[in-house]
C-alpha cells in the first residue's frame, strides 16, 4: 500500500476503517516499521555480490527527485539494469547523485565492478556528456550505444511541426537499417537533404552518430530491447505517479527507498529476451571481429609510434 502511493497516516486510517470502530489492526508506528523495512532491502540490494550475473547488455539513466533537505535542489537517482546472456532483464544498482556528473556516474559503475560485475558488451545511454564520459572511462571496450527515443526527440524538436513526420519517417529508415553500412548511408542522405534548412537538427544527428547506429552490429532480434532506455523510463513514469503523493521527499533515505521499491517491483515484471543459437552465433562473431579491428588498431598505433622513434 505504501508504494502503491498511500502514505503511512493512510494506511492506518484505511486499517482502522477495515477493523471497525476501537479496533486497531496496524498502529502508525507500526506502518513506519514496516515501511522501514524497504531501506534494508534497498541496503542489501546495494551490497549484493554481481559476480553470477552474466551481463551482455547494460543500460543507464537517472531519474531526479526533490529533496526537502536540499531546499530547491533535485537529486539525481541513478540506475542501471542489464540484459543478461540466458535472456533475463534485472535491475543491477540505484544510488544517489548530486547530478549526472562524470564523478557520479563513476562512483556508481565502481560500486558494480567492485561487486563483481564483468565488463558488459554493450552499454546504452542518453547524451547526458558526464555519463557518457564515465562509460569510456570504465568499459572502454564496450560498444557505447545512444538511445533513440532521446536521439529522435532531441532532432524532431530543431525543426516546425510541419516537417516532423517527414523527417520522423527518414529517422526510422536509418534506426531500423539492415545493418551499420546502410545505416551510414541513410543517414548521410537525410543529412544532405536537409543539412541547408534545418543545420541545427542535422548537427544533433551527426553528433555521436557511430553511437547511435551501433545497436546495428548486434543480432536483429535484440536491437529493438537495446537501442533505448525505455525499460527503465516506463519504470521511473510508474515512480513519478507514486511521488505526486508527496510535495517532495523529506529525507535521501525516505526518497531513496521508496524509488528502490517502485523500480523493484516494475522489474519482477519485465519480460525476457531471447538468445537462440542463431543470436549465440551472432554474438561470437560480432565479438571476433571486434577483436580483429582492435588488434589491426594497435598494429598501426604500434607502426605510427616506431616511425616517429625513428624519426
Amino acid at each position: 500500500m505504501y508504494v502503491r502511493g498511500l502514505s503511512t497516516r493512510d494506511i492506518e486510517d484505511a486499517l482502522q476503517e477495515l477493523g471497525g470502530e476501537g479496533v486497531c489492526l496496524l498502529s502508525h508506528a507500526s506502518v513506519s516499521r514496516l515501511s522501514e523495512q524497504l531501506w534494508e532491502e534497498y541496503e542489501a540490494f546495494s551490497e549484493r555480490d554481481l559476480s553470477g550475473f552474466d551481463v551482455v547488455y547494460l543500460f543507464a539513466d537517472g531519474v531526479y527527485e526533490s529533496v526537502r533537505q536540499q531546499a530547491g535542489l533535485q537529486q539525481a537517482i541513478l540506475v542501471t539494469w542489464a540484459i543478461l546472456r540466458d535472456g533475463c532483464k534485472v535491475l543491477l544498482h540505484m544510488s544517489l547523485g548530486s547530478k549526472e556528473s562524470e564523478r557520479d556516474w563513476l562512483e556508481h559503475f565502481r560500486s558494480l565492478v567492485r561487486r563483481g560485475l564483468r565488463p558488459p558488451l554493450t552499454v546504452t545511454t542518453d547524451g547526458a556528456p558526464g555519463l557518457i564520459k564515465a562509460v569510456e572511462t570504465m568499459w572502454p571496450e564496450a560498444e557505447r550505444i545512444r538511445c533513440w527515443v532521446h536521439k529522435m526527440r532531441n532532432i524532431l524538436d530543431k525543426v516546425p511541426e510541419e516537417v516532423r513526420p517527414e523527417l520522423k519517417a527518414h529517422l526510422v529508415a536509418i534506426r531500423d537499417a539492415a545493418d551499420y553500412k546502410q545505416g551510414e548511408r541513410l543517414a548521410e542522405e537525410v543529412m544532405e537533404k536537409y543539412g541547408k534548412t534545418y543545420p541545427s537538427a542535422m548537427q544533433c544527428l551527426r553528433d555521436d552518430l557511430a553511437a547511435s547506429l551501433a545497436h546495428l552490429k548486434l543480432p536483429v532480434l535484440h536491437r529493438r530491447s537495446i537501442r533505448t532506455t525505455n525499460l527503465v523510463e516506463r519504470s521511473f513514469e510508474e515512480e513519478r505517479r507514486r511521488a505526486k503523493v508527496l510535495p517532495r521527499f523529506r529525507t535521501e533515505k525516505e526518497c531513496l527507498k521508496l524509488v528502490f521499491a517502485v523500480l523493484w517491483r516494475a522489474s519482477a515484471r519485465w519480460r525476457g529476451v531471447r538468445f537462440s543459437e542463431l543470436e549465440q552465433k551472432q554474438l561470437e562473431n560480432y565479438l571476433e571481429t571486434r577483436k580483429r579491428l582492435q588488434q589491426a588498431d594497435q598494429r598501426l598505433a604500434d607502426l605510427s609510434q616506431r616511425e616517429k622513434a625513428t624519426a
